[in-house]
């Protein structure tokens, strides 16, 4: 009898072949071209790889991470240096041990270069990375490639010293490289990278430092840039400074934005445009200079439309993929309609009685003493004081303006220049940053998306858990708040389905408190009482507290035992669910906030 778990190993192991299948027809299809090519062309081919190499890496920082990074060719000149001072000193090992050798170095000098980014964005980054690599520029031009003046050849790796036997060798690290970045991808560095692009915020709140994901970000393109720049060393054997211009790096970076780069077979394409486009002027007796012009024209075709070339292509694919999984939907509910007995009967109660607080015994979960955070002469929260008991679901409301997303955004470290004193269990988060505080099990959610839409549902919810969890567990957590499987891409859905994603994700996370910023935005009213449903369930079957700040009355009564109202940045009552729906003053708080009957 197979084991229970068989059907998703089975399944992780196809995911884990499929590339090496890839990678090996990649490699057994170098080899005949390296056969078949004539020398000229296996020459041009060695080019397209290396340029692929570089494109790959900058598909990374790029596409993936969202930063401009205009200098990848300045990482190829430090991993070609790096191979040949190797080469001038004879350093043991051969060429393998030198090109890993300057792709390390290519990666730490992108960490420095990445420094920046930690505070830079956007086109300010862009002058940054540009003018680096002007700088380097001037310098190569200065102190040259070592052995370069004495004519001394960077050896290539032995058994494959011929230019067919070069050619199938840098199919091999090409090969290697695209595995690398396909499991990279798809692991917890890859999500960091997209979640970056989409949402610093939503980034830090889930426990992922943003610093680490643009640093290894950096480091990882420009690893593979320093790759690309070794084999080049090996392809020319005497590399000069005139390989790594600013201008081509420039250019690179536009051919990376208009394939796609962060689709490996774009970069691959990417790097076939690269020697192609400049080939074929050289043909029709343009001078080359004007492959610059074209790739720019196709990169602001690109940055205008929003949509690169890879993108499109997989957009129809994933078009014609989506409307079988809609058809087999609709096939699924029409089934469910033909055989309504196995459908159970809906409640008889429209709202479900008020849940019992749960008895006072232990430390709270959360406890808040005297927060206080002032914008000028505008105090947003005034001395706000209140107690999260374990395990149970509590209400923040309040009328609009009345500090209720200023108090979350205090609570999970956004707004460090808060006075007072929080507490989760027995720990003082004091000025902790609010990766540290959401390590320590203190989460939230946003009003806003903060949802990446490039990854999938699997993919996202693995990321936010921070800890190992099976392919079971995923399922249960999306079924139970009625999520989309755990294959669907986010960018397929609507943000009332992706803040369903968020909230799922972050419960099986399984934090010790749970910030549930207006959840229920973007949802009917039936939805709104279906997540109400769920979420009374959560305290006992996940173990954690929540906290909701919701406008939809019906939600809060129907969830939380308890409620803190805030009024004008301070509390106004707080207590049982019935006494302060019935204070006076809250009432009277209410009063013209229609939204809220």
């Amino acid at each position: 009898m197979p084991h229970a778990d068989s059907g998703p190993a089975r399944s992780r192991a196809l995911r884990l072949a499929w590339p090496l299948g890839v990678a090996v027809a990649g490699v057994v299809a170098g080899y005949l071209l390296s056969v078949g090519l004539s020398g000229y062309f296996v020459f041009l081919a060695v080019s397209a790889v290396t340029a692929a190499i570089a494109i790959l890496g900058l598909g990374i920082v790029t596409g993936s991470a969202g930063m401009i990074a205009l200098c990848q060719l300045t990482f190829a000149a430090v991993g070609a240096w790096v191979v040949s001072l190797f080469n001038v000193l004879e350093v043991p090992g051969g060429f393998v041990v030198w090109l890993i050798a300057g792709g390390l170095a290519a990666g730490v000098v992108g960490i420095l270069v990445g420094l920046p980014a930690l505070r830079l964005r956007g086109v300010n980054l862009a002058v940054v990375t540009l003018g680096f690599a002007a700088a380097f520029d001037v310098t190569l031009l200065q102190i040259q490639f070592p052995g370069s003046k004495d004519g001394i050849p960077v050896l290539r790796p032995e058994g494959f010293s011929t230019d067919r036997g070069y050619f199938f060798f840098s199919i091999i690290v090409l090969a290697v490289c695209g595995l690398v970045v396909f499991w990279l991808q798809r692991g917890r560095w890859g999500s960091s990278w997209k979640a970056v692009a989409f949402s610093e915020r939503g980034t830090a709140s889930v426990g992922q430092s943003v610093q680490q994901a643009k640093l290894t970000a950096f480091a990882v393109s420009a690893a593979l840039g320093g790759i690309s720049g070794g084999l080049l060393a090996g392809q020319v054997q005497l590399p000069f400074a005139s390989s790594f211009t600013p201008l081509q790096s420039l250019a690179l970076y536009v051919l990376a934005v208009m394939s796609g780069a962060y689709l490996i077979d774009m970069a691959i394409f990417g790097g076939i445009l690269w020697v192609l486009v400049p080939e074929l002027l050289k043909r029709w007796g343009v001078p080359q200079d004007w492959g610059f012009v074209i790739f720019g024209a196709l990169g602001v075709q690109a940055l205008t439309s929003g949509t690169n070339l890879g993108q499109g292509i997989r957009n129809l694919w994933w078009k014609r993929a989506d409307g079988r999984t809609a058809a087999a939907r609709e096939t699924a509910k029409a089934d469910a309609a033909a055989h309504p007995a196995a459908v159970e009967p809906p409640a008889e109660a429209s709202v479900p009685p008020v849940p019992a607080a749960p008895a006072a015994s232990g430390e709270p979960a959360l406890s808040v003493t005297g927060l206080t955070v002032q914008f000028g002469a505008l105090k947003a929260l005034d001395d706000v004081s209140l107690e999260v008991p374990a395990g149970s679901v509590m209400g923040l409301i309040g009328p609009n303006g009345a500090g209720k997303s200023t108090f979350v955004d205090a609570i999970s470290g956004f707004l460090p220049h808060a006075s007072g004193t929080v507490r989760l269990g027995g720990t003082a988060l004091g000025r902790m940053s609010p990766t540290k505080r959401a390590r320590l099990g203190l989460r939230r959610t946003f009003q806003q998306d903060r949802v990446p839409p490039a990854l999938t549902v699997d993919a996202y919810v693995r990321f936010v858990a921070r800890r190992r969890v099976t392919a079971d567990e995923v399922a249960e957590v999306l079924d139970f708040f009625g999520c989309p499987p755990a294959r669907t891409r986010l960018a397929g859905v609507d943000v009332g389905t992706r803040r369903l994603v968020e909230v799922a994700a972050n419960v099986l996370a399984k934090p010790r408190v749970l910030l549930l910023d207006e959840p229920a935005a973007g949802l009917s009213h039936e939805e709104h009482l279906e997540l109400g449903a769920r979420l009374r369930e959560v305290p006992a079957r996940y173990g954690m507290a929540i906290v909701l700040i919701e406008h939809d009355l019906d939600l809060v009564r129907t969830v939380c035992s308890t409620l803190t109202v805030l009024d004008f940045g301070r509390v106004l009552a707080s207590g049982p669910q019935d006494e302060v729906l019935a204070d006076p003053a809250v009432i009277k708080a209410y009063m013209g906030e229609t939204e809220m009957l």
